[in-house]
């Protein structure tokens, strides 16, 4: 199942070759997996105000993995718990998409666990905090198909795990 947004309320502007603000709208294929219809709908509803992105849906992992696949993407929306398996599963059986560009934002009502972390290393984007409020999602929308880069806040907390204290100075 797939969406076509194209209404505009968003606050984000870069100045035009005239100086005028231009509005910075994203474009591109997002793929929402996710087992949960109800979470579904707030997306589809969350992502109606940005022109230019197409949702697709998938339930199930597999149907993910095979949808990731077949509809190539630009971004992906990963819910870490699906009833056939989990997100880190799911991010494993994408490792070659993902070493290709593709990124995966990973959703989750836990603020860090170690799948998240592992699926991290894997080359995962980032990883949202579920509930998501707009501004958030838009935001993170943006930053992935817009060319910017991972936001700090939604990456691991240090290269040497959470809680670690950073290496010495040499």
């Amino acid at each position: 199942m797939s969406a076509n947004f194209s209404s505009s309320s968003s606050s984000d502007f870069h100045a035009g070759a005239s100086g005028e603000p231009v509005l910075i709208q994203p474009h591109g294929k997002i793929l929402y997996i996710e087992d949960q219809e109800m979470n579904q709908l707030l997306m589809e509803a969350q992502l109606a105000s940005m022109p230019g992105i197409t949702l697709i849906k998938a339930s199930t992992g597999a149907e993910g993995v095979r949808m990731a696949r077949s509809e190539k993407p630009d971004l992906v929306l990963l819910d870490m718990h699906l009833p056939d398996f989990g997100g880190l599963e799911v991010v494993r059986a994408l490792m070659m998409e993902i070493s290709n560009g593709l990124k995966v934002a990973l959703l989750t009502a836990d603020t860090l666990s170690m799948d998240i972390i592992k699926a991290m290393s894997l080359g995962a984007y980032e990883y949202w905090v579920k509930p998501l409020d707009r501004k958030h999602l838009e935001d993170g929308v943006r930053r992935a198909l817009c060319g910017g880069g991972a936001d700090p806040r939604h990456r691991l907390p240090s290269s040497r795990g959470p809680g670690l204290a950073p290496a010495p100075d040499r």
